[in-house]
């Protein structure tokens, strides 16, 4: 392994001092600042006894320093997928300290002052390669987050994989990404791999278009990102400024539809680079979709793969996980030779409703298949009596339906067509449709957000709502992002143009309000509203979301309602008793 691309004598990677590391707000940060940084957090970490602590932040370059710093302070670092609740009370029984953007509840440990002297780059040593120095988490797409430990030469050995894999690329190229650290695949690609290859680093994950146009506009550049940010890319012009100095893109974290690959290529100029991996195994092959070889995944070097006893299940040995046994993925998959293979689905989404064995799979590919579907997710509600549960993206010919024939008759025309493949039994007694699946940082649609979804959707059907039916997407301390759905029969919709109702616009204000509120720590004076404006009816049953931004510094909450016709409405919500 070169020395250029060991992480586990990072910071002191044999870069020069002044050599820019990334960018935060514009402004450069060189390699002598995060080895200072670097030093300074772990001064800070060696004073706790502590061995497991949580790490998290939203700013990549803080989070590498603090990261390294925990890591030469001997320290085990959890690596969280987000700060809600109910993740930080599953970390109080792991970890006995937090490091960065934690709640107040969670006592984080102070940020260390800027102010501290260089170090020198051998002061650090060399890290122990046996040590655990990382527990990542599973997504959760199939049931509860699981926690796995990295030793740090599992991580040594996997970036310098990626490294032969994807050095030119990556070679003095700016790293954008979409997708958090704080996973994985963003912790590989998007610091790691960078770092211990000279790539300078984008600080904060970009999430609107624009902002991703501007940013390979401006320098050579690779684009990390998932199949859930790839499926939004807009078709415009924004573009074309920054097709030629992208070196490339990448995708992982689900299966990327073909032909969002293809309009992707057709977008930015470059087919996107799939990695196909696991928490548990780290990657485990890589494609680019050409005519020639579909849907083929190439192993990377080092890893074998075979076919488990039960004839469809994916094992693979591999150099990145802990030791030289087989591991049995989640996935089914059909080798072609010994170095390619064709993925069919995953192997444990067989359940039993009724004593009847059933594929989820199956489910969601039979739904996705009718003309009004444009994604689907299925889940078993558990209960006195497992019921099936569904939630649909719509197609534009979906929701003209739901509007014209209403909920009940579309629910009733999906399960017939669900009918014709699947018993009746398992048929989906719960229906959801939205505007877009719910993701995380990291693009996956957890299993526990779509039941949070569920549990919210019979709460508010229990009585005749006053508000929208609505589903977190997003979160973070300034953005929030909702899907909602304003039901035919809510009160503000009565007498509000009879033949055809419309939203009221005092509604979308009211609701913007509370969800702001029910979001962001804001004052208890609402002070007014500045450039409200409205610009498309809002209809019952209609699927549309919810954008916020909040701004501490100015006490304010910018949103926007918008859905795939285009933007409804927007302003600026002004709190606190300063703006009076």
């Amino acid at each position: 392994m070169a020395n250029r691309f060991n992480i586990l004598d990072l910071p002191g990677s044999g870069q020069e001092p002044n050599r820019v590391v990334g960018w935060r707000n514009g402004q450069a940060v060189s390699h002598a600042e995060l080895v200072t940084r670097t030093s300074q957090w772990r001064a800070t970490l060696q004073k706790s006894p502590d061995r497991n602590v949580a790490l998290f932040f939203h700013d990549s370059l803080e989070f590498a320093a603090a990261l390294l710093g925990a890591w030469h302070a001997a320290k085990t670092v959890y690596l969280p997928s987000d700060t809600l609740p109910a993740t930080c009370a599953s970390l109080r029984t792991l970890v006995t300290q937090y490091i960065g953007d934690f709640p107040p509840d969670c006592q984080p440990v102070g940020v260390p002052a800027d102010d501290a002297a260089s170090v020198a780059i051998d002061d650090f040593g060399m890290l122990d390669a046996n040590f655990t120095g990382l527990v990542v988490f599973t997504s959760g797409s199939t049931g509860t987050p699981q926690a796995i430990p990295k030793k740090l030469s599992q991580l040594a050995t996997e970036v310098a994989t990626l490294a032969q894999l994807f050095g030119k690329e990556f070679d003095n190229a700016a790293v954008i990404a979409t997708v958090s650290h704080q996973h994985i695949y963003g912790l590989l690609f998007k610091v790691l791999l960078p770092l211990a290859y000279g790539s300078p680093i984008e600080a904060i994950s970009l999430s609107y278009p624009e902002q991703i146009a501007a940013a390979i506009a401006m320098r050579d550049s690779v684009l990390v990102a998932s199949p859930a940010h790839l499926k939004r890319l807009p078709d415009t012009s924004i573009w074309d400024a920054g097709t030629q100095r992208l070196r490339a893109i990448f995708s992982s974290g689900g299966p990327l539809p073909e032909d969002v690959a293809h309009a992707t290529a057709r977008l930015l100029g470059r087919m996107p680079i799939e990695v196909y991996g696991s928490s548990e195994t780290g990657g485990i092959a890589c494609r680019q979709r050409h005519a020639d070889n579909g849907d083929e995944w190439q192993l990377m070097p080092g890893i074998e793969a075979r076919i488990a006893e039960d004839g469809e299940s994916l094992e693979v040995c591999s150099p990145h996980l802990p030791d030289a046994t087989w591991f049995r993925c989640s996935d089914r998959a059909r080798m072609i030779d010994a170095r390619r293979f064709t993925l069919h689905g995953r192997a444990d989404r067989i359940v039993k409703i009724e004593e009847k064995r059933i594929s989820l799979d199956l489910m969601e590919t039979r739904l996705r298949q009718s003309a009004l579907v444009a994604e689907a997710r299925v889940v078993v509600a558990a209960g006195n009596r497992d019921r099936v549960a569904a939630f649909v993206v719509l197609s534009t010919a979906g929701r003209d339906e739901l509007v014209k024939q209403g909920k009940l008759a579309l629910n009733l025309f999906l399960r017939e067509w669900l009918a014709e493949c699947i018993e009746r039994v398992a048929l989906p007694r719960s229906w959801r449709y939205l505007d877009a699946l719910p993701v995380n940082a990291q693009g996956k649609t957890t299993q526990a957000d779509l039941m949070a979804l569920l549990n919210d959707t019979v709460a508010q059907e229990s009585d005749r709502a006053t508000g929208p039916r609505t589903a977190l997407l997003e979160k973070d301390a300034t953005r929030a992002l909702f899907a909602l759905e304003a039901a035919p029969e809510l009160p503000c919709f009565d007498g509000h143009f009879p033949q055809t109702p419309i939203l009221p616009g005092v509604a979308q204000v009211q609701w913007a309000v509370q969800m702001a509120r029910d979001s962001f720590a804001l004052p208890a004076e609402f002070c007014g509203i500045h450039a409200l404006k409205f610009q498309r009816v809002i209809r019952p049953a209609m699927p549309f979301s919810l954008e916020m931004q909040h701004d501490p510094l100015k006490n304010s909450v910018s949103f926007r309602y918008f859905s795939a016709e285009g933007n409804h409405a927007s302003g600026k919500l002004m709190f606190g008793a300063a703006h009076v």
